[in-house]
C-alpha cells in the first residue's frame, strides 16, 4: 500500500512539471559599469543585495564590499573591473 501511495505521489509531482519560485528579475540602473556589475557580481550572488545594501553603503562601504568579495571570497575580478564596479555602485546605489 505504501509503495502505491509513494508511486502515485511521484506521478503527481512529475505531472505538475517544473516549479519556479515567485522571483522577479532584478533590474539595475542603466549607467556606465552596469555590465561589469551584472557579469561579475551576478555570477556569484543575487543582484538584489545591491539594492538591499544601498541604504547603508557610501563610497568607503562599497569600496570595502568590492574588496571583500575579491580578497575574502575569492571573486575573480581584475583591478580595472573592480574600480568600474565600485564606481558604478557608488554613483547609482551609494548613500
Amino acid at each position: 500500500m505504501r509503495i502505491a501511495i509513494r508511486a502515485f505521489a511521484a506521478f503527481l509531482i512529475a505531472l505538475a512539471g517544473p516549479v519556479h519560485a515567485d522571483e522577479t528579475d532584478i533590474v539595475l540602473k542603466e549607467a556606465a559599469g552596469r555590465d561589469a556589475v551584472i557579469n561579475n557580481c551576478g555570477a556569484c550572488h543575487s543582484l538584489d543585495y545591491i539594492k538591499m545594501n544601498a541604504i547603508f553603503l557610501d563610497k568607503a562601504g562599497w569600496d570595502g564590499e568590492v574588496t571583500k568579495m575579491i580578497k575574502a571570497f575569492g571573486a575573480p575580478i581584475d583591478d580595472a573591473d573592480a574600480r568600474t564596479i565600485a564606481s558604478y555602485l557608488v554613483a547609482n546605489y551609494g548613500k
